[in-house]
């Protein structure tokens, strides 16, 4: 049988006592699917607010923009006129404002624009605000001096006047109307009197903006006056205002989209985290013996991998309280052999009465004192195992090197007359893993005492090392009587020892083969034990095998 064989078996076996598993599993991503959710979602107002606010911003300043475009033309459609019709003739300097009135309200009138004329030394002698011209009647309803604006009302003007803080950053002069107004009273009048033609926005008392636009009324190239020709913007404040409530809707709607995907974002982080948090408190506090982590399956985040991962971690845990219960429950009952082999000799020493037959039962004690101290020794390093194979730091090791080194010291010193070792030293540097060393080592040379133990005079017992699908493989094989059928998994369990006949009772403890397993399986790797056949089926020995991954970049 290969030693890679059942592979994927052997490093998956999840059910054997005392055992640390195989390497966890990871849970690697580029993007976290959460932290997108969150970000999307606490992002989408805010996205929508603040383009809803650049928006308006713009969309009003276009506005304005092509007001004041259309309102030159305009200005210079009226100044041109004034200009050619209302001088009285090629060498007139002022204006006939006989004429001047009636262009005014032809052209100005039927618009609602106001247009105010201006002579050359400032004075303002027309206003089409109280010019007749269609002599239309403007009706205007007043309010109840008792009338109060609804609370709705009272909402939506406190609202507007909140967006208009937010979209209306334009800083402008206030606009200029009261009686007996010159030229001086306003700059662009002034720059049109040089014969520039000027535009200017300003602001009324009430806040609102007014265009306008002073052009020069020549003839000839000679300034008779200027027309200085203003534009409500009340009708751009209308349209911006349905925008302003459009967005407000707009946001709103998005506001309750997000309060409830917060509420679905919340359910789906918050509850299966309280889930786990009192699960692992009921198993923190031992209620349940067998006290289940819920596994979300279904979920693929990192939920999910919290969820599976603490499920494993309990599992790990209740085998490892199995194991500790089953390892005192084993140490009790090994101790408590020789202890009753000792109270049965001290009973029996003062009732016998020749030299020979105390001296048998003070040689059972000696055996039974020294069988006590090699268990304790033993149990005191598989006791302290779990702690240095957590604690203890892996570095790399050339499994080639140190089966070397080992071999040489059991060929000098430890084999019986007739045994012989065989081993092939390959290439330095090809069998290396991450690993402890002391730990590793005594593996091997648990191996190769098992070997030596069951090897007739003789024997040889083979060392062998192969790399094999990422896998450094050791095997140690003898040429003893083998292993009883169905004993392949028991000799790795505690205290479980299969001796030659030949061998004193209580000679070993059973531990060797069990912490040779739960060392390999702390590294990652498997071992298996089995029987040597030929094509008879005769066995021809045992062979105990052992696989870690090989390490990389070293």
């Amino acid at each position: 049988m290969s030693p890679v064989k059942n592979l994927a078996e052997h490093r998956q076996d999840e059910d054997r006592l005392g055992d640390t598993g195989p390497a966890p599993r990871h849970y690697t991503r580029g993007i976290s699917p959460l932290m997108v959710r969150i970000m999307v979602i606490n992002a989408i107002a805010l996205l929508i607010l603040v383009g809803g606010v650049l928006y308006l911003n713009q969309f009003r300043q276009n506005l304005v923009n092509a007001r004041v475009d259309a309102l030159t033309v305009q200005a210079e459609i009226i100044a041109g006129a004034l200009g050619e019709a209302a001088a009285g003739g090629p060498e007139s300097t002022e204006i006939d404002l006989a004429t001047a009135r009636q262009i005014l309200i032809r052209l100005v009138s039927p618009t609602d624009n106001r247009a105010r004329l201006f002579a050359n030394d400032g004075r303002m002698i027309a206003d089409s605000r109280f010019l007749s011209g269609d002599k239309r009647l403007v009706e205007e309803e007043l309010p109840r001096l008792d009338d109060k604006p609804t609370f709705s009302a009272q909402v939506t003007d406190a609202l507007h006047r909140f967006l208009d803080s937010i979209t209306r950053d334009i800083e402008v002069p206030s606009s200029v109307d009261r009686p007996g107004m010159r030229a001086e009273d306003f700059l662009e009048v002034g720059a049109a009197l040089e014969g520039t033609l000027e535009a200017q926005i300003r602001q009324r008392a009430d806040g609102k903006l007014v265009i306008n636009i002073a052009a020069p009324v020549q003839r000839f190239r000679r300034v008779l006056g200027v027309l200085l020709l203003t534009a409500q913007t009340d009708d751009i404040d209308a349209i911006v205002r349905s925008e302003q409530m459009l967005t407000v809707k707009v946001f709103f709607g998005a506001l309750l989209a997000t309060i409830l995907l917060s509420f679905f974002l919340g359910r789906t982080l918050v509850r299966p985290i309280r889930v786990l948090a009192r699960a692992a408190e009921r198993v923190r506090r031992g209620i349940g013996r067998e006290e289940n982590i819920p596994e979300f399956a279904e979920r693929l985040d990192e939920i999910g991998d919290l969820s599976r991962s603490l499920s494993d971690m309990t599992r790990a845990l209740y085998r490892q309280i199995d194991a500790v219960e089953q390892f005192a429950a084993d140490v009790a009952h090994e101790i408590k052999n020789p202890l009753s082999s000792m109270r049965s000799a001290l009973d029996t020493l003062p009732l016998a009465k020749k030299p020979e037959q105390q001296a048998k039962l003070l040689a059972i004690l000696h055996e039974d004192v020294k069988r006590i101290d090699r268990l304790i020794t033993d149990i005191s390093d598989a006791s302290r195992l779990d702690a240095e194979l957590t604690r203890g730091d892996a570095e790399a090791v050339d499994l080639g090197y140190m089966l070397s080194v080992l071999v040489d010291a059991y060929r000098t010193t430890q084999l019986p007359e007739g045994v012989t070792i065989a081993f092939e030293e390959g290439v330095s540097g090809v069998y290396k893993v991450r690993g402890i060393e002391a730990r590793l080592g005594q593996v091997w040379r648990n191996f190769i005492d098992n070997a030596i133990s069951f090897s007739p005079e003789g024997g040889t017992i083979r060392v062998q090392l192969a790399v094999r699908d990422g896998f450094v493989i050791m095997a140690v094989e003898d040429d003893g009587p083998g292993m009883p059928d169905g004993a392949e998994e028991k000799v790795f369990r505690r205290f479980y020892s299969e001796r030659p006949v030949t061998e004193a009772f209580g000679g070993h403890s059973g531990l060797g083969l069990a912490i040779s397993k739960q060392v390999i399986e702390a590294h990652g790797g498997w071992i298996r034990a089995e029987n040597r056949r030929d094509e008879d089926g005769k066995v021809l020995g045992a062979r105990f095998s052992a696989g870690m991954p090989l390490a990389k970049g070293i």
